[in-house]
């Protein structure tokens, strides 16, 4: 094309209105095509390899495949596989197997303040005789080294009780019927070697109206002319039946002596914990 027609041809467009039929628009660029979605095995195990609370509070929040993989009942199954979370009993399959990961995952002691740490908050006396409660530094170490407190009681009788509610503690009324997981409770008692004393402790199983369900009443312990040293009891609840809402953990004892102060039994490392899972 010559100059001279250039020069017509550009004018010519300059006189066409911007909005007219007639103008040329340029073409646009062809779309780029959409990213292919991923299999849903490849989000699987990616997700697990992401922290449980990431996959649940933000991968399920991004579309409606990573929710569905997030809510998939394998998923979760899969998970406790490989954590280790293995059911007890094949024929008590939980129904909802992301529930059974997060009870399992955060298991815990439900009992509060178990080595009066924040001194006899949490508990209710129910006796408090001769000097009365009170916590003290430990005379010997623990097991569990990071335990520096216990209870101690005096010449009168002295008891505290505390009571669990399991809904509040996160195990609905529908997981306890239909799971029943284990309930395993301990406590630690020790002596004076120069001052007898005795122990006790109960724990009861309540059903909503405070019914029991199941007890666990060993004998009272009495203990005489004996070092001072750490005992260990234990109990595990099993195949209760169906109504456990509550649980009642109540413990304590005295001196032997009468002694005035503190000579009697001492008392730390209190629990009290659900066991959805198989220990290992």
């Amino acid at each position: 094309m010559t100059r001279k027609a250039m020069a017509e041809d550009s004018e010519s467009s300059e006189l066409v209105p911007r909005n007219s039929p007639t103008r040329k628009l340029p073409t646009p660029a062809a779309a780029a095509p959409a990213a292919p979605l991923l299999s849903v095995d490849t989000l699987e195990e990616i997700f697990l390899n992401l922290p449980p609370d990431q996959v649940v509070c933000l991968c399920r929040l991004v579309c409606s495949q990573w929710k569905e993989v997030a809510d998939r009942k394998s998923f979760w199954r899969k998970r406790c596989r490989r954590e280790g979370y293995h059911i007890r009993d094949a024929l008590k399959e939980p129904r909802d197997w992301r529930l059974f990961y997060f009870l399992c995952k955060r298991r815990r002691n439900l009992l509060k303040n178990p080595s009066g740490t924040e001194e006899l908050q949490h508990w209710e006396i129910l006796k408090n005789g001769g000097d009365q409660w009170a916590v003290h530094g430990v005379r010997i170490p623990v097991p569990n080294t990071t335990i520096t407190t216990n209870f101690v009681t005096s010449f009168g009788m002295c008891i505290k009780s505390q009571l669990i509610d399991l809904e509040r503690e996160g195990y609905s009324p529908e997981f306890m019927d239909q799971f029943q997981p284990d309930i395993r409770i301990s406590d630690r008692y020790s002596q004076r070697s120069d001052c007898g004393s005795l122990y006790k402790l109960s724990v009861e199983l309540l059903h909503e109206e405070g019914q029991p369900v199941q007890v666990f009443y060993p004998e009272t312990i009495y203990i005489d002319n004996a070092r001072d040293e750490w005992n260990l009891i234990t109990h595990v609840f099993q195949n209760y039946g169906p109504g456990v809402r509550y649980i009642r953990f109540t413990h304590g004892g005295k001196d032997l002596r009468w002694w005035k102060g503190w000579y009697g039994i001492r008392l730390t490392d209190s629990c009290v914990e659900i066991c959805p899972a198989m220990d290992a």
